[in-house]
């Protein structure tokens, strides 16, 4: 299943311009690493180029380097590129984000639930649903070339607004009412 990593970065680079609509440059914490790396990284400046954004990139690898870095650059809000390795420093890089009281998009709900501002991404839960249908198909008999291939139905927007109320952003009522969760 695709989970259509990068090609979110458009839209993730629109809700974090109405969050923050002051931005006008925005950092990229990213993972080399990452097998969609290149992809990511292609998407994103398209996206920000499109938005009229400057950018600074980094490498995530040293959360605290990224940071210190997107201090020295006036960064005004931070994208983190989708990657497996992040998961592993959430906390990390959520208590950075706060401490340099900047904005991020994250990719995923664990971000925001740890306290991050705001993430959007493939909802999991119906991915996971997804695969247990196809995989009762199997089980069935079905022959797993004979089906077709699936992608990401549903997508969720989730805010938190302790956060934005920590870094001086009032949501704006429209991207309000198009969360599918709000953590206050």
């Amino acid at each position: 299943m695709n989970q259509l990593t990068f090609e979110l970065a458009g839209k993730r680079l629109e809700l974090l311009r109405e969050l923050v609509p002051k931005v006008t440059t925005v950092g990229l914490i990213a993972d080399p690493q990452a097998s969609s790396h290149d992809e990511q990284m292609r998407d994103f400046q398209q996206a920000a180029i499109k938005l009229g954004l400057r950018t600074v990139v980094v490498d995530g690898r040293d959360v605290d380097s990224a940071f210190a870095t997107f201090d020295s650059q006036t960064v005004d809000a931070i994208f983190l590129m989708a990657s497996v390795y992040f998961y592993n420093v959430i906390d990390k890089v959520v208590l950075l984000a706060a401490r340099n009281n900047i904005p991020v998009s994250y990719q995923s709900r664990e971000f925001t639930v740890a306290g991050g501002l705001m993430s959007y991404g493939v909802d999991f839960a119906d991915v996971y649903r997804q695969l247990g249908v196809y995989a009762g198909k199997i089980l069935h008999g079905e022959k797993p070339a004979d089906l077709p291939v699936l992608q990401p139905t549903k997508f969720e927007l989730m805010i938190n607004l302790k956060t934005a109320a920590a870094l001086g952003l009032i949501v704006p009522p429209t991207l309000l009412a198009t969360a599918d969760e709000v953590i206050e």
